[in-house]
């Protein structure tokens, strides 16, 4: 069985910075590239940054770049995002997805809710 788990959300203040982890397991074909979506009360789920565990290729949303980095171990099964100089606007769950070599099947995360407030 596939398992996705982040963790590292929590409260923060506005210009503050908190780094999220996500690991991906159970694969027999291993994972091709993992990122992130948030979704914030009453927003769509948008995608913030992924990136390729084979290339290391980076894909960032326009509203993160400059401030958000993702980044992978060596292993490729696992992958970070450093958020500095975070802002209110940036209040959401914040949603790991791994997807699946060969299958190209998409696996998420349960979420884990990143507040920033003064």
């Amino acid at each position: 069985q596939v398992h996705v788990v982040e963790s590292g959300g929590g409260l923060v203040q506005p210009g503050g910075s908190l780094r999220l982890s996500c690991a991906a397991s159970g694969s027999i074909f291993g994972f091709g590239a993992m990122g992130w979506h948030r979704q914030a009360p009453g927003k769509e789920r948008e995608l913030v940054a992924r990136i390729s565990s084979v290339t290391g290729n980076t894909n960032y949303a326009d509203s993160v770049k400059g401030r958000f980095t993702i980044s992978r171990d060596n292993a490729e099964n696992t992958v970070y995002l450093q958020m500095n100089s975070l802002k209110p606007e940036d209040t959401a769950v914040y949603y790991c997805h791994a997807i699946e070599k060969r299958s190209v099947n998409t696996y998420w995360g349960q979420g884990t809710q990143v507040t920033v407030s003064s």
